[in-house]
């Protein structure tokens, strides 16, 4: 299985993509989305008002009142001060405060709930897709990469449509209102923070991408470090008996010291951010106050000490809207490795599915039939080639032969966990792929080497295939497979794995499962060879039972099991090398025989030296 690793999507045009398909999911929930953006269209011109307001304060409270009492003062005459316009402003300001705080509310919770609901479909259709993918998508995929995917990842992206949407569209809004209102009070002054808002922007965006490419340098180096470490502990004795502490110890300290240049840098460009926010930002105020403040003194330019304030207050304002802006632009760079792994995911093909025009297979007997069938997991190299079986109904096979010789794969492709590469698998005459998947499976029963069971209690395992199944039912597939000690068990709790059982319980368990669902196929894949001698001794009494009136194929690992099945069959490389009952091949002495015989006096010498 070839390992994963996250990859990096640094190509141009990679970013557009990802955003416009993540949205999508969003703007399911249009009418959520488009509240959404109305709130954050309130709060902005909330926060575009509060400069006005103190424009409005100054130019029409404070300066005339300071105006009317200098020309008061000059004349000698007494003045009294109307403090009701100042009250007036207050409450303007009060009420603006207000009508952002209740917008705040409710864009939080909107974005909180697209997040979620967002983040719930993505999860469900990955899951969904993880149930409907083939065999051969999960030989080359890690389960730990693909928990990775339904959680990690998934809040990574999720947070992008969340707080990166909301940060990007209020940011947006702020300046567009910011802008607006310094041009309609004086173009000039509004030029010169139009000029510097672009310089902010790109000076923002290239130091988060540059604290963003050695944060994500400095976390694989981490991974790494991590790796060596507990490679080279755990074998330690190797080291020292091979002498190679030193060396190892110098590619530790390289790998130590790349990842210390990575975090330096890091930590170097996230110390460099604000001061330069703050420098562009600065330098942008200084020129507002300059210029305003010589119009302002200039009286023929017609700038008020109002004006002026708001004009520096929007100078202020409208930079912390580009921070926001280059964060969603970070974190949107940073979630790009986790949405094309969703992504991927997602779009995965499936191998094995249901053709167009599939039909109900209808209920099967159980003949089965290989025709010239040709099968590879890896392209160029070949597990079956131009192979033939053909299976009675009622019969019992059993396959045999060394690991890795294509015993598992016959039955991977009966069960269509996986489809020939050419030739046909015929069951009762028609070609299973011109049938749904679901109609032959829930004809088949299937018994595993290391049985897996479902938390919750043995009754829920064992009807997991088959809820409607009666008490009646469960019992006799019970007793049918010598499970009789559960009957009074049946709500007892497996636990998680079934954890709580031992593993000749746990497959005690399954056998009932598969055979609860009165399957006509019923296949056995090493089904004995991981549980106790007795237990086996136990399984054994009732298989005769369980294979009468059933086509049964049967991979076993002790060869004693298997000496009354109607043939054996002796796989070697892809190919049937013999073919017959246990007496016939006996009598023959050719590879099973050989076989047999060894582990018959393996088995004897174990007892004797027990």
């Amino acid at each position: 299985m070839a390992q994963f690793e996250d990859r990096s999507f640094d190509k141009k045009g990679a970013l557009w993509p990802f955003l416009k398909r993540i949205f999508r999911y969003s703007f399911r929930y249009k009418k959520w989305m488009i509240w959404f953006c109305i709130w954050v269209c309130i709060v902005a011109i909330a926060d575009a008002a509060f400069p006005l307001v103190l424009l409005g304060m100054l130019d029409n409270v404070v300066t005339p009142q300071l105006e009317a009492l200098k020309a008061a003062m000059d004349a000698g005459i007494p003045f009294e001060m109307d403090f009701s316009g100042v009250w007036l402003y207050a409450g303007l300001f009060l009420l603006i405060g207000i009508i952002q705080i209740i917008g705040i509310y409710f864009f939080i919770k909107l974005t909180g709930k697209v997040q979620e609901y967002v983040m719930y479909d993505l999860r469900e259709e990955m899951f969904r897709k993880l149930q409907k993918l083939s065999f051969s998508f999960y030989d080359r995929s890690a389960s730990g990469w693909l928990l990775t995917r339904l959680t990690s990842d998934t809040d990574r992206v999720c947070e992008v449509i969340s707080w990166g949407l909301l940060d990007a569209f209020w940011g947006i809004t702020m300046i567009f209102f910011c802008l607006g209102s310094m041009f309609i009070f004086n173009w000039k002054l509004g030029l010169v923070v139009l000029i510097a808002i672009p310089v902010m922007l790109v000076a923002s965006v290239k130091i988060r991408m540059l604290v963003l490419k050695y944060s994500r340098e400095a976390r694989k180096l981490n991974s790494e470090l991590t790796a060596s470490f507990n490679e080279h502990i755990n074998g330690v004795e190797v080291n020292k008996s091979t002498t190679q502490e030193y060396r190892v110890s110098l590619l530790f300290r390289g790998l130590s010291g790349r990842m210390r240049l990575s975090s330096y840098r890091a930590a170097f460009y996230t110390a460099m951010y604000v001061p330069v926010v703050l420098l562009i930002g600065s330098v942008a105020a200084a020129a507002v106050i300059f210029w305003g403040g010589s119009m302002a003194i200039a009286v023929s330019t017609g700038i008020t000490i109002g004006v002026l304030a708001a004009s520096f207050e929007y100078a202020m304002k409208i930079f912390f809207p580009i921070v926001d802006i280059s964060m969603f632009y970070a974190l949107a760079q940073g979630s790009l490795s986790a949405g094309e792994r969703i992504f991927s995911l997602l779009d995965e093909d499936i191998d094995v599915k249901n053709k167009e025009e599939a039909t109900h297979i209808g209920a099967i007997e159980g003949q089965i039939e290989f025709q010239n069938v040709d099968f590879h997991y890896v392209e160029g190299h070949p597990v079956l080639k131009d192979f033939n079986l053909n299976i009675k109904k009622g019969q019992s096979i059993a396959l045999v032969g060394a690991t890795g010789e294509g015993k598992s794969t016959i039955i991977n492709l009966v069960c269509r966990f996986y489809e020939p590469t050419g030739g046909l698998v015929l069951i009762d005459g028609k070609d299973y792929m011109d049938h749904t998947l679901q109609s032959l499976r829930s004809q088949l029963g299937i018994v595993l080497q290391t049985p897996h069971l479902f938390s919750g209690t043995i009754k829920e395992n064992i009807v997991y295939g088959r809820s409607d199944a009666t008490e009646k039912e469960v019992e006799a597939a019970l007793r049918l497979v010598s499970g009789e000690d559960f009957l009074a068990r049946l709500d007892e709790e497996v636990g998680e794995g079934g954890d709580q059982l031992s593993m000749g319980e746990k497959q005690l368990i399954s056998f009932a499962r598969a055979i609860l669902a009165d399957p006509k196929i019923f296949i056995m894949d090493e089904a004995t060879s991981s549980i106790d001698t007795l237990t086996e001794a136990k399984i054994q009494e009732g298989i005769g039972k369980m294979l009468e009136g059933r086509t049964s194929i049967i991979i076993a690992h002790r060869l004693s099991t298997i000496k009354n099945c109607d043939r054996i069959l002796v796989i070697s490389k892809g190919a049937i090398l013999e073919d017959g009952s246990h007496k016939t091949l006996m009598k023959q002495k050719g590879k099973y025989y050989q076989l047999y015989t060894r582990q018959l006096r393996k088995e004897r010498l174990a007892d004797l030296v027990g």
